[in-house]
Order: C-alpha cells, then sequence, then structure tokens
C-alpha cells in the first residue's frame, strides 16, 4: 500500500521454519547433570536483585551469596554495577545487570548508551527487553537493530547478552518471531520475563524458545521460579540459565532431598 513503510508488515512465521533444524540441545541430559550436585546447579543460576527499593547493604549480601555459592553472576539494577563489581572483585562471579527495564521502550540509541557505560562499570551480562510493542506493530527491522546495538556493544567489551521477551505479554507467534530476530542480532540467550508484568516464565515457553533456539544460544527462564520443583521443569524443558532470587533456598532444597 502506497504510503506504508516495509517495517511495518509482519513476518509470516511457517512451518519450516519452526521445524528447521537449529542444532540438538539435549534438555534431559543437562539437567540430570545440573541437578546432580549443589555446585552444578548453582553454576546456572543468576543470583537476582531487582527490587526498586534494594538497599546497598542488600547489595553487597547478594554478592557474598553468589561468591559463596558460585552463582552465574549476581544480578543488579544499572545503578548498583559499580558496587556489586567492587564486592565480586577476585571471585570470578561476574556481574548482571538489566537496561531498557523492565518496558523495552526505551530509544535504542538509550539502550545503546547504557550499555557503554554498564561495561565500563564492569557489566558482564547485560538483560536487555525488546522493544515490545515494535514486535507486535510487526517492525521487525527495528526489533532487530535495537538488539544489535547492544549486542555489538557487549561483544566488542567481551560482555553477553540476554534478550527478554516478556513472553506472557506475546503470542505464539510473536514468540518465535521475537526469538528469531534475537538470535539474528546476536543474542546469546533468548530470556522469558523481567519478573515485572502480568507473569513469569513457563516450562511450555521455555520449551518453545529453546525449539527455536537448538543449539545457537542459551535459554534464561525467569520470573516466577521459588522453588526446585520450579527449576527442574524449566532445565527440563530446555533453559540452560535460571534467573531468580530464590537461588539460595533453592540450593538448601536439593540438599536435603
Amino acid at each position: 500500500m502506497p504510503g506504508v513503510s516495509t517495517l511495518m508488515t509482519a513476518k509470516v512465521v511457517t512451518i519450516e521454519e519452526v521445524e528447521k533444524d537449529n542444532g540438538f540441545f539435549d534438555a534431559v541430559a543437562l539437567s540430570r547433570q545440573t541437578l546432580s550436585s549443589s555446585h552444578a546447579l548453582a553454576a546456572v543460576f543468576d543470583h537476582t536483585l531487582l527490587k526498586p527499593d534494594a538497599t546497598r547493604d542488600q547489595v553487597i549480601r547478594l554478592c557474598e551469596e553468589a561468591a559463596q555459592q558460585g552463582f552465574a553472576c549476581a544480578m543488579v539494577n544499572p545503578a548498583w554495577v559499580s558496587t556489586a563489581h567492587t564486592a565480586l572483585a577476585g571471585t570470578g562471579v561476574p556481574v548482571g545487570t538489566v537496561l531498557g527495564f523492565p518496558l523495552g521502550a526505551s530509544l535504542s540509541i538509550s539502550k545503546r548508551e547504557e550499555a557503554i557505560e554498564l561495561v565500563k562499570l564492569g557489566a558482564h551480562d547485560l538483560d536487555m527487553v525488546l522493544s515490545i510493542g515494535m514486535l507486535k506493530s510487526g517492525m521487525n527491522d527495528r526489533v532487530e537493530q535495537d538488539i544489535r546495538g547492544v549486542v555489538e556493544v557487549a561483544h566488542d567489551a567481551g560482555a553477553i547478552v540476554k534478550v527478554i521477551l516478556e513472553t506472557c505479554l506475546l503470542n505464539v507467534a510473536e514468540k518465535l518471531r521475537a526469538s528469531e530476530l534475537a538470535i539474528s542480532a546476536g543474542a546469546d540467550f533468548l530470556k522469558t520475563s523481567t519478573g515485572f508484568s502480568t507473569a513469569g516464565a513457563t516450562a511450555e515457553d521455555v520449551a518453545l524458545l529453546r525449539g527455536v533456539a537448538g543449539s545457537r544460544c542459551g535459554v534464561k527462564a525467569s520470573g516466577g521460579i521459588r522453588s526446585l520443583a520450579d527449576t527442574r521443569a524449566m532445565l527440563e524443558a530446555g533453559a540452560n540459565r535460571i534467573g531468580a532470587s530464590a537461588s539460595v533456598n533453592i540450593l538448601r532444597e536439593l540438599g536435603e532431598a
């Protein structure tokens, strides 16, 4: 139609695209290995504190727990990245943070500039929210460019990017399209949720994302994961990273099982 941007044309997801070979990921084997010990389980947890009222003492405590348990990272809000980086120095545990969070509706240049500053402050894991409204508007090029801008900054600095889809707000076709756009833009992980929207991770969504990702990238389940049973379900569905604030308690459950 004259005068209508091609960016407004939503990509049609075909059965062939869904069923194409994206590499094999053995979720059963990973789940079995991960649940074999507290040490192995700790290594998949992003130990998380993203509450807006989190205090410096709470951030320091989170970092101490992350170092003690050997978690994959300590995930904090951007304002606390420098504090967390200092607290974790010499422990081998990286700092994780979020950007464009939790709505994903920031300007792409803002996300990119935030990424530049965050890696300078010591962040290694950048969990960014994609532009949900643009995805729903069929603006695929803009969504991919938004992600790529952050990915380029992160990878140049030796950091990684997890793209939050906020799956509770998407239909199946949108989840598939978002996953492909994120992977095409260079994402290291697809992530289900911010934990601040209408719902969190589900095993069904994790399985869907893993089906798209195959072995091309990781899948992080986040939002509402509070027990060992929740964790087991996400791992068996195909997650290889778990975001949770209850990480220590979940490890304790495994030790008592």
